[in-house]
């Protein structure tokens, strides 16, 4: 049996797209793919990333914001970036990692000008999907083009 495939995704906060892609991965593609997720700054937990999530089925609930460091004896096959600060700021990684970015939406920035909170959850299940659909295409959307 082949070895899984290790991803850290990386994001500022880990409270967030980190924490969705970390849990959507491990629910869609855990036979093949070992999900990790930290921040450069971790600060906890969104709750209505919370939420968004329990809406699709997964609980994430009980997971912790984790700072990058944490991993520092661990290898990755590849870290993945989902937002430009975590990118322009990610650590050094032995040069086996393959280094990604895929950037997504910035849900609670875009929550601060949503008019009630139904407009702000919109934001989350937007980017919850568009991060699931990002997952359903692993390990493959890895590879070179």
């Amino acid at each position: 049996m082949a070895a899984k495939i290790r991803i850290l995704f990386l994001c500022t906060g880990n409270s967030c797209r980190s924490q969705m892609a970390e849990a959507w991965t491990s629910r869609l593609k855990g036979d093949e793919i070992e999900a990790y997720s930290a921040g450069v700054s971790p600060k906890g937990i969104d709750p209505r990333a919370i939420k968004a999530m329990a809406e699709a089925g997964i609980d994430i609930s009980k997971q912790k914001s984790k700072d990058v460091s944490v991993f520092g004896n661990l290898e990755f096959d590849y870290v993945i970036t989902l937002c430009d600060n975590a990118k322009e700021s990610c650590p050094y990684f032995p040069a086996k990692t393959r280094l990604l970015h895929k950037g997504f939406d910035d849900p609670p920035m875009l929550a601060v000008g949503a008019g009630d909170a139904e407009e702000a959850m919109a934001h989350y299940r937007r980017v919850r999907d568009e991060i699931k659909a990002f997952v359903e295409g692993l390990p493959e959307g890895l590879m070179e083009p």
